[in-house]
């Protein structure tokens, strides 16, 4: 764990938690893939779109994660660099 204020560390049955919802998560929408009436090339269309998403959402949770957790993400701190919008032009 690191010295920074307002630095938190998740405790060991909530990165449990998480881990078991998604491994249910997947696990359930594998089985309703699986088990819909339909053509293989539609369930392959959804299996596809699924793990897209998945690796997307991970995608996008680390970039979040690493913009707060940057130099300009720490509010209050003299001399951070400032934030800008994603559309704006640095």
């Amino acid at each position: 764990m690191s010295d920074t204020p307002g630095s938190k560390q998740n405790t060991a049955a909530f990165y449990g938690q998480a881990v078991a919802s998604f491994a249910v998560a997947m696990a359930a929408t594998a089985i309703g893939i699986y088990q819909l009436s339909a053509d293989a090339w539609v369930r392959g269309f959804l299996a596809i779109a699924v793990l897209y998403l998945v690796t997307s959402s991970f995608t996008l949770a680390k970039v979040i994660r690493d913009r707060q957790e940057g130099p300009a993400g720490a509010a209050g701190m003299a001399g951070a660099a400032p934030t800008y919008s994603p559309y704006e032009k640095h």
